[in-house]
């Protein structure tokens, strides 16, 4: 592969700068030469969420330029759970639950960053090394380098703090570093990557590597991180948070079109960023775009963070289904989002309405009905003492313009 040295200026350009170890020494080393990075993810769930994906945008872009990709699963730190910005003690996973995450995940990223073919990225899993680690001897090499006072002033552990921080959480910051040293050692990796929220483990990693070869009398070639920001809306609300909960990449835990609907959906002023951060469109024509016609903007915008994610096929259909919808209401539609629930005879609208994931209360429910908000099999629904009647099986429910779900009946 041809190496490109404008890695840093495509990341700056496109928004994925905020933090940065050695900012002056990362921009001469893109500039020089291929460079070994690396990512890490922790297999706390079976599968990724849109947070992930951001991140692994910036390990593409790297990689695109020439730069040598690490991605690691954390199976050995997903044992611990990462305590930053968390209030509460994370979930223990077992170690099958662990072992299932990590293999989930393992198959999807592989969807997104390049593992074959011209400057492959490498995937590798921190239990590997870990766990291999005699206890006593791990705190003697690497704890003996940690300040817990120091530790303690991160913002990342405050919440946890003021919550009750165990013993278990503070070692987590320890392994990530040591990860870091064991991929220096191993692969001349020099370069951490990762979302602000990871900012003081990059932080005590390129700390321990310096510690470590000061206590051995050795010279270690410099060792930095970069952070980018968290995928937030222009209120500054953490995106990926849908009315069904996280928006997942696969498609069995979030469908193609509720992944679609939530970027249609998105404020006006997140849709230039999103062009930025999600497509290869030059910026002067992503401005241009958004000053002239925000709207349909907003749509390539959907189309394209779809077809990233779900492949091109799976966009268009997305596209037409949704098309269909906004145009005609048309449900006939195997591919639109679905719900059951169960009942007989008829109920009152506000208590039907209230069984479904995009209805949040029944208050909510009252107000959308008295501002005309509602339609079911295109009827507007105007009477809070509406009866529906639970016979028809199958119906459609609009709520406002844009969101669509069709609702199956069981008896049971």
């Amino acid at each position: 592969m041809n190496f490109k040295n404008n890695a840093f200026e495509l990341l700056e350009d496109r928004g994925f700068i905020k933090d940065a170890t050695h900012l002056d020494e990362l921009k001469k080393l893109l500039k020089s030469g291929p460079m070994t990075f690396y990512l890490g993810i922790d297999p706390t769930a079976d599968s990724l969420h849109i947070g992930h994906f951001f991140a692994m945008q910036m390990f593409r872009i790297l990689q695109d330029c020439g730069h040598k990709g690490i991605l690691l699963v954390g199976g050995a730190t997903a044992m611990v759970g990462d305590p930053s910005f968390k209030c509460d003690m994370r979930k223990m996973l077992s170690q099958e639950e662990v072992d299932k995450n990590a293999k989930e995940i393992d198959g999807l990223v592989r969807r997104f960053i390049k593992i074959d073919g011209d400057n492959p990225a490498i995937i590798v899993n921190n239990a590997d090394w870990i766990k291999k680690q005699d206890y006593v001897s791990f705190l003697r090499k690497v704890g003996v380098h940690f300040n817990i006072s120091k530790m303690l002033a991160c913002d990342s552990y405050k919440n946890r703090l003021a919550n009750g921080l165990t013993f278990l959480e503070m070692g987590y910051m320890l392994m990530q570093a040591f990860d870091f040293v064991h991929l220096n050692d191993k692969y001349n990796c020099v370069f951490q990557i990762g979302g602000s929220d990871q900012w003081a483990n990059i932080v005590a990693g390129v700390d321990l590597s310096r510690k470590m070869a000061n206590e051995q009398g050795k010279e270690r070639q410099l060792m930095m991180g970069l952070c980018c920001p968290l995928l937030t809306n222009a209120d500054g609300i953490k995106m990926g948070k849908t009315e069904k909960g996280t928006l997942w990449v696969s498609r069995e835990k979030t469908l193609v079109f509720d992944f679609f609907q939530h970027f249609v959906n998105c404020l006006d002023a997140d849709v230039e960023r999103l062009l930025r951060f999600f497509t290869k469109i030059e910026v002067a024509e992503i401005q241009r775009m958004c000053k002239e016609d925000i709207v349909k903007a907003k749509k390539l915008m959907a189309f394209e963070v779809t077809k990233l994610v779900h492949g091109e096929e799976e966009a268009k259909k997305t596209l037409e289904i949704a098309n269909n919808l906004f145009s005609t209401g048309n449900s006939n539609s195997e591919n639109m989002p679905t719900e059951t629930i169960s009942g007989i005879g008829k109920i009152n609208i506000l208590d039907f309405l209230s069984k479904l994931s995009i209805i949040k209360s029944k208050s909510e429910a009252k107000r959308l009905v008295e501002q005309n908000g509602i339609m079911i099999d295109n009827q507007k629904m105007t009477d809070i003492n509406e009866l529906i009647d639970l016979s028809k099986k199958e119906l459609v429910v609009k709520k406002g313009k844009k969101t669509f779900v069709k609702v199956l009946v069981t008896e049971k």
